[in-house]
């Protein structure tokens, strides 16, 4: 899918074109729209990267409960190997 968005938006806005991935990448992270890993994805962004955008824009990563057991149960995998 291209997407093509009009250089005067873009101007209109007082975004560039890496600015305004970015900024669509917190939105629909922010509703829950895409995972932290989709979300860094579209911006071009590595995961570390990304969420070091988070931090400057004060949004929290959503981690709940069933996410720290899937991690829990993945380290303990890693040290029965």
């Amino acid at each position: 899918m291209t997407i093509i968005v009009p250089s005067e938006v873009l101007q209109r806005a007082n975004l560039s074109e890496v600015d305004f991935w970015q900024e669509l990448a917190l939105l629909f992270y922010q509703q829950k729209r895409l995972t932290l890993g989709q979300a860094a994805n579209l911006t071009g962004l590595d995961l570390l990267s990304f969420q070091r955008l988070l931090g400057r824009r004060n949004i929290y990563i959503h981690y709940d409960e069933e996410e720290l057991a899937a991690d829990l149960a993945a380290v303990e995998k890693m040290s029965l190997c």
